[in-house]
């Protein structure tokens, strides 16, 4: 299993590795922790029947990684495989960190991670969508390489009951450098 122990921006070392099934409780506790303005641009509810319905129960076409702090988990990222054969080697891209975590570069060090993880499970393309107001995690995208392919037109329904757009990003893994 890759394990990588990481220093970020505020001096905290965490450890960034593999999700495993054994860390499902602390799993489910990251998400059920996180703030409204964790999971604003998100789509919540993050409950355990959720989580485990929907992310938990297919491991085999998942890329995961999970940070610890102080034994809990405080950041996840993950890569969905797609499975069918006309989308080999594909996959779309979440990444969700805890507050107490955010602009201390756990996004970097976990996307850094994830990517590498992603070429060398042979992935060929990473997507996904970004609400447009969500400016902290395009700009982590841009740095890795994603580029715009789109914008979908009120596709977001927020919480403040109006729509946003959402733009459409993809990474061919072929052309990928990692920031330093």
């Amino acid at each position: 299993m890759d394990i990588a122990h990481i220093k970020l921006k505020d001096g905290r070392t965490l450890l960034i590795r593999e999700f495993q099934i054994e860390d499902k409780q602390k799993f489910i506790k990251m998400y059920e922790s996180l703030s409204a303005e964790a999971v604003h641009w998100g789509m919540p509810p993050y409950n355990r029947e959720r989580l485990e319905k929907g992310w938990l129960s297919n491991l085999q076409n998942l890329i995961s990684i999970v940070a610890f702090y102080n034994d809990k988990i405080v950041g996840h990222a993950q890569i969905f495989k797609f499975p069918h054969p006309r989308l080999k080697a594909t996959g779309d891209l979440i990444v969700y960190l805890h507050q107490d975590f955010h602009s201390v570069g756990l996004g970097t060090a976990m996307l850094s991670k994830l990517i590498e993880l992603a070429k060398k499970e042979g992935l060929h393309r990473i997507g996904l969508t970004v609400v447009t107001d969500n400016k902290p995690a395009i700009n982590l995208y841009k740095k890795f390489g994603f580029k715009i392919e789109g914008v979908k037109r009120d596709a977001y329904f927020g919480e403040d009951g109006k729509y946003h757009d959402e733009i459409v990003m993809g990474l061919i893994l072929a052309n990928s450098t990692s920031p330093n």
